[in-house]
């Protein structure tokens, strides 16, 4: 009960009022007037009735006491046996709270930020929203239901409070055993670029964590599916490697290292890194074999590409033309046969006959070293004008054995479109060429083509009648392309609206260089953030679906949409960051979603010593939930008044709130009513009596 005033009139007026009721009470006393005392009485009555007074009684009710409870919902808790843990723990736990009507829990599960590329454990940042919208002093605790590996714990300083927000102990349950041990393998340093057949350096570690490791741990190392190195690592100690860059464009580089028997997880025994091979001054031997019109439309070609290192021999003076003209006389070339085909052969990249025909100009050996420049994984182009169906044709050489189709001596005169076969139509060679979607294809015509028979390999382009115009073939290995025809210089001319001649003589060039963008039969798989895009090309049916492996291990099928003819794909955002392992059919490759150096996997094994020291600075605790006999166990809940002085290391002390919120307040007025007016009445009627007398 309070006693409480509420005037009818302001204090001022009544407080002069009073000053004139107490004058005029002290000047009656003085005076000697009959029932002076009583005037007095009665005007205090009536000011006391004005000053309204009341008694107020004011009904309270104890607000709840806020426990959050942040659970670890992270990549690192899927491993082993921790979700289960987690589980179990957060049911035990909600019931024991559940037994103290003044605590309310707070249940706040936190997952890796999907829009991360380096996502880590934030479960501070998770706790201080959880509490901004209730008083620092209805916190009576924090549980963290966790591994241990935190990302954002503040230090233990003297201030701690300031930077939590609030005055209460923090817990810690921590899922795991303690002798867990974790090896993993990370790449240190390496190079985003290098140049084809260039040595090359990196490095990389092995790490060995919870344990004591001795010896040395077997490193494997492939390159594009192949490996390529084995080493022995110390764990610790950073690893040289050297190699060599085999292509140009994407080089997938794996590097897993042998797991420990028991270990945490084996999701980060596996590390991929990805160099961009870089082709520096290509070598390409080109070799005309006569002049003619379409010699320019191929010099032009590669001296336009500063990449391209050419060799360009015509044959001017073949040997059936000799007319006993001296040579110190002739401002001709020789040609350097036995240089070209015998000691530098290897040097080049790419090999191309331009209507060559077989005149003595190069002995018939050497036919036979350029096969075997192929099997040992060379690039051949035969563009092939009338001669190849002559009895001079370079087929008809010891080069017979590597060439797809033979010649049959016919050659095929009258215009016709180049078409797409339907293997062309798939293949990265010829699929998409600018015009090909129309019918008749939206370019110039050609007039002839060399007949063949059946050819080996893939015919992509046909000439007249359905016979073959561009056949690629692998042999050995190294790769051989056939283009049956002379005429492509009429689209350089740009005869009846020209053709697409400079991307299909360059996809010929680069297939026959074994760029991984043009591989008729290929998967492959980038990242861009958290976007997975998988990408499957064949020249073959639907190659059907997709078995992706994540990192915590569990495995999904995924279904291909076709995007064009002989190309599939799938965009799929990816929810875990990780090595992901992408298979169809006989098909495997290796991609990282997210940052390779993201926090979350830096350490897997769990851990009290994280949180250890901000529960000591907070009187709190800090318990593993399974016990030896892999029992989850949780630490009493000791409700306490007032602030908390002493840690109690076996049960977890909360801090109950001495907070209360007003429900109502109900006033009674002392001069209301009967017994306000009762009392007036028998002032005045006291005064009356008295001067009555």
């Amino acid at each position: 009960m309070t006693l409480t005033f509420a005037p009818f009139l302001p204090w001022t007026v009544i407080a002069i009022l009073a000053g004139a009721a107490l004058v005029l009470a002290i000047a009656g006393l003085l005076r000697g007037v009959r029932g002076a005392w009583l005037r007095g009485l009665a005007l205090a009555a009536l000011l006391l009735a004005i000053a309204n007074p009341l008694l107020t009684n004011e009904e309270r009710e104890p607000l709840s006491t806020i426990v959050p409870v942040i659970v670890d919902r992270s990549q690192s808790q899927d491993v082993q046996q921790r979700t289960a843990q987690t589980e179990q723990a957060l049911a035990n736990l909600k019931e024991r709270l559940a037994r103290f009507p003044r605590i309310e829990p707070r249940i706040v599960e936190v997952r890796n930020d999907e829009n991360s590329d380096s996502p880590a454990t934030n479960l501070f940042s998770s706790l201080s929203a959880s509490v901004s919208d209730v008083s620092p002093s209805r916190v009576g605790g924090a549980i963290f239901l966790s591994d241990g590996q935190i990302h954002d714990i503040p230090n233990a300083t003297p201030d701690i409070e300031q930077t939590l927000g609030f005055k209460a102990p923090i817990h810690g349950l921590i899922t795991g055993r303690a002798d867990e041990f974790d090896r993993r393998i990370e790449v240190v340093r390496a190079p985003r670029f290098g140049i084809v057949n260039e040595e090359q350096l990196l490095t990389l570690r092995v790490f060995d964590e919870g344990r004591t490791q001795s010896g040395t741990a077997n490193v494997t190392i492939k390159m594009n599916g192949e490996e390529i190195g084995n080493l022995q690592a110390v764990p610790g100690r950073p690893i040289p490697f050297s190699f060599k860059v085999p292509r140009g464009g994407n080089n997938v580089m794996e590097f897993s290292v042998a797991e420990l028997p028991g270990e945490v997880t084996t999701t980060n025994n596996r590390a991929v890194h990805v160099i961009e091979g870089i082709r520096q001054n290509l070598r390409v031997l080109l070799v005309s074999g006569e002049p003619h019109a379409g010699e320019r439309a191929w010099r032009n070609l590669l001296k336009s590409d500063t990449s391209v290192d050419l060799v360009h021999f015509t044959i001017l003076r073949p040997p059936e033309k000799q007319d006993g003209t001296p040579i110190n006389e002739l401002s001709l070339i020789a040609f350097p046969t036995r240089e070209l085909f015998v000691e530098k052969i290897n040097d080049f990249d790419l090999i191309i006959f331009d209507r060559y025909q077989h005149r003595g100009v190069l002995p018939i050996l050497y036919y036979d070293y350029i096969a075997q420049y192929v099997e040992k994984g060379g690039a051949l182009l035969i563009a092939a004008g009338p001669e190849h169906a002559g009895q001079d044709s370079i087929a008809l050489t010891p080069l017979e054995s590597v060439l797809p189709a033979q010649p049959t001596g016919r050659v095929n005169q009258g215009a016709f479109y180049p078409r797409l076969s339907d293997a062309g139509k798939k293949h990265p060679v010829t699929r998409g060429l600018e015009g090909s979607g129309d019918e008749p294809p939206h370019w110039g015509r050609w007039f002839r083509t060399v007949g063949v028979e059946q050819p080996q390999g893939q015919t992509v382009m046909l000439g007249a009648g359905q016979d073959p115009l561009l056949v690629l073939n692998r042999q050995g290995e190294g790769r051989v392309a056939m283009l049956l025809s002379d005429q492509g210089w009429l689209w350089a001319r740009g005869f009846e609206g020209g053709g697409p001649h400079v991307a299909l003589y360059r996809r010929i060039a680069h297939w026959l260089m074994k760029e991984p963008e043009l591989e008729e039969e290929a998967l492959t798989a980038r990242a861009n953030g958290r976007m997975l895009e998988i990408t499957r090309q064949t020249i073959g049916d639907n190659p059907g679906e997709a078995t992706v492996k994540f990192p915590s291990g569990k495995t999904e099928t995924m279904n291909f949409t076709q995007t064009d003819p002989g190309l599939y794909k799938i965009e799929r955002r990816m929810n875990e960051t990780g090595l992901y392992e992408v298979s169809n059919g006989d098909f495997t490759t290796l991609v990282h979603v997210g940052a390779v150096d993201a926090p979350e996997f830096k350490a897997m094994i769990s851990t009290t010593d994280t949180l250890k020291p901000l529960a000591d600075a907070t009187r709190g605790s800090v318990h593993r939930v399974v016990d030896d006999a892999n029992r989850v166990v949780l630490p009493d809940i000791l409700p306490v008044r007032g602030e908390v002085r002493v840690a109690d290391n076996d049960r977890m002390l909360i801090r109950m709130t001495d907070e209360t919120v007003l429900k109502g307040v109900n006033s009674l007025p002392l001069f209301a009513g009967f017994a306000g007016l009762g009392a007036l009445l028998l002032a005045f009627s006291a005064l009356w009596w008295r001067e009555g007398r």
